[in-house]
């Protein structure tokens, strides 16, 4: 039986590295945010759909994110129809990565929105990744086009680090590459023979 084991953490906490880690020591890797891009892409299941909700949205035959925050900008309602819309096809992205990677032992689910979206109820076990304020802040103002306001909002749409360590079945600091990359390879090592058992 495969392990599900779901990742998240906020903003700045080291998420996509860690999750690089996994897929490095070959754990299959489902990325909810690259399940979007496909999904947006020109092609994607989303793109028809959404461009009929929101027709500035679409450019050149794909879904435009700038557009859509500016329409949900000015419409906040909209939010909720665009998630009826997307979150059903994530889901069958996410069911055929499973159907794609049954056999395997362990499975990585990075979700950021996982405890905020009720994801924990079908996984096997939660890992947050975390790091002290100062670096998170650090991590992200480093980032094209932050400021101080976005990362704010960011923040206020997110579980607390500390509920969702809380929550969380493993936790992960990543301060160091060494040190997470050493922590990664121990928590396989973990979930891999309490699923052989």
């Amino acid at each position: 039986m495969t392990l599900k084991l779901g990742l998240t953490g906020s903003i700045g906490m080291g998420k996509s590295t860690t999750a690089e880690m996994f897929r490095a020591l070959n754990v299959p890797v489902w990325d909810a945010d690259e399940a979007v891009h496909r999904l947006y892409a020109p092609g994607g299941a989303a793109v028809a759909p959404i461009a009929a909700a929101v027709p500035m949205a679409l450019v050149d035959g794909a879904i435009s994110r700038a557009r859509l925050k500016q329409a949900i900008a000015s419409d906040p309602t909209l939010l909720d129809r665009l998630e009826d819309i997307v979150h059903p096809l994530v889901a069958k992205d996410r069911a055929r990565f499973l159907r794609h990677h049954a056999t395997a032992p362990l499975v990585l689910l990075d979700i950021p929105l996982l405890f905020e979206t009720g994801a924990d109820a079908w996984l096997d076990a939660v890992l947050v990744v975390t790091t002290d304020p100062e670096t998170q802040r650090a991590r992200v103002m480093a980032r094209p086009g932050m400021t101080e306001a976005l990362f704010s909002e960011i923040l206020s749409r997110q579980v607390p680090d500390a509920e969702k360590q809380a929550r969380a079945d493993h936790v992960i600091e990543t301060q160091t590459l060494d040190l997470t990359r050493a922590e990664v390879a121990r928590l396989i090592g973990v979930l891999t023979e309490q699923g052989g058992d």
